[in-house]
């Protein structure tokens, strides 16, 4: 099989509209959560969320007319892959000339299309339905806008896996590339569900914070005693994962080598992971062998951490599992903490989140965890309140959906 390297990388976050100011927040431990601005939240027990703010698609070559027709998760997708695109050297002129294709992770689609058809269609009749509806909402549009925009007419595929839907992306694709079907692959997730609907949905759901309505920025605290539920992010992340040769052989910089991928099912709840970790570890231990390596190498890895009160001590339990006595030794960080949970785009966001840490020898801090739940064994090293230097030369990035979708991704510094 081929080796596969990513070769640039591009984020459309709540910390930032690119990679370099998201990776300064997360460097200084900022938190982009605060009041939503994008609905009126009157009626409504949440009142916070991590929002994009001041995305102008002008910035990344897409005109007006053009975003008019896309829903907010497409918009995310698109500026992403515009930067991503851009940082790895490729323009629409060189990329015509390449086996290329799109994988995009997408948990729901265009809520807020969405909404406003149903609005229309209730209140008015069917016939006044806006005619694009179904071209904005449905979940492949943002992986369709991507080819449009950049004439790829190799595979463009979206993949849905709930929360896991930007992980499993971004290993979907590196199964493309390794197998030699296409030579790059723009991979991995967006999403946007800050919406009346999307946040009502999720609140009766009881999985969304509901007591930091005063004090958004100490919502989301992961593995911490206090911890009551999510905090709704939104964004995108999009990776170039290329064959490792023919990214030499035009002399592109590279990023990390992606060197495995596991995925599994609880085959359990809807909901809920499994109490006991089994089904996230089984995932974390095939992306170990599909790496070829040993779990003691692994120096850093990247946490599902919702901050809802089943997820961390389950997947505390996942990572003792899969790494034994190594889960004591290795530093944990959940960047949700800071971004919010950003639903599909989050395993993306997450992988170059970490690909950051990665190259500038700095773990990530879990930040409002001010009293780790021992007594419901939270007990590892989470990187508590402030980020702390230090080599690291491999990463695994985890991510857990509803429907019991696990999906784990390793990556590692590069060597000829």
């Amino acid at each position: 099989m081929k080796r596969v390297v990513v070769t640039g990388m591009g984020a459309v976050t709540p910390l930032g509209n690119n990679v370099e100011d998201t990776w300064k927040e997360i460097r200084a431990g900022e938190c982009g959560i605060d009041r939503i601005t994008l609905f009126d939240t009157t009626d409504y027990a949440v009142k916070i969320a991590a929002e994009v703010k001041n995305l102008n698609l002008a910035d990344y070559g897409i005109d007006r007319k053009e975003a008019r027709k896309m829903s907010r998760f497409t918009q995310f997708a698109t500026a992403a892959a515009s930067q991503a695109l851009a940082d790895a050297g490729y323009t629409k002129e060189s990329l015509a000339n390449e086996k290329a294709g799109i994988m995009i992770g997408n948990g729901i689609g265009g809520f807020e299309t969405i909404e406003a058809a149903f609005k229309k269609y209730f209140e008015a009749g069917n016939d006044r339905i806006p005619p694009l509806a179904v071209p904005m909402f449905i979940s492949n549009e943002g992986a369709a806008n991507i080819s449009m925009l950049y004439g790829i007419e190799g595979p463009s595929w979206t993949l849905a896996t709930a929360c896991s839907s930007g992980t499993d992306a971004l290993g979907a694709a590196l199964d493309l590339v390794r197998s030699g079907r296409v030579d790059v692959c723009i991979a991995g997730g967006t999403e946007a569900s800050i919406t009346g609907f999307g946040i009502g949905c999720f609140t009766v759901l009881q999985t969304l914070a509901t007591s930091f309505n005063d004090d958004p920025k100490k919502a989301s605290r992961p593995f911490d005693t206090k911890r009551e539920g999510f905090t709704m992010g939104e964004g995108a992340g999009i990776l170039i994962l290329e064959d490792y040769e023919h990214a030499k052989a035009r002399g592109a910089k590279i990023y990390a080598e992606f060197a495995g991928y596991g995925a599994s099912s609880d085959a359990y709840h809807i909901t809920s992971p499994r109490k006991d970790g089994s089904g996230g570890a089984l995932a974390i231990k095939r992306a170990i062998e599909d790496a070829g390596i040993k779990k003691e190498e692994v120096d850093y890895y990247n946490a599902h951490g919702t901050s809802t009160p089943v997820n961390d001590p389950a997947e505390t339990n996942m990572v003792k599992l899969a790494f034994g006595q190594h889960a004591y030794d290795m530093k944990i960080s959940s960047t949700k903490s800071m971004t919010g949970h950003c639903v599909g785009a989050a395993g993306a966001i997450e992988a170059i989140i970490s690909i950051k840490a990665m190259n500038d020898g700095f773990y990530p801090p879990t930040i409002n965890l001010e009293n780790p739940d021992i007594e419901n064994g939270c007990d590892l090293d989470y990187v508590p309140n402030k980020g702390v230097e230090g080599e690291i030369n491999c990463i695994a990035s985890a991510s857990l959906g509803f429907g019991g979708h696990n999906g784990c991704i390793i990556m590692k510094k590069i060597k000829d």
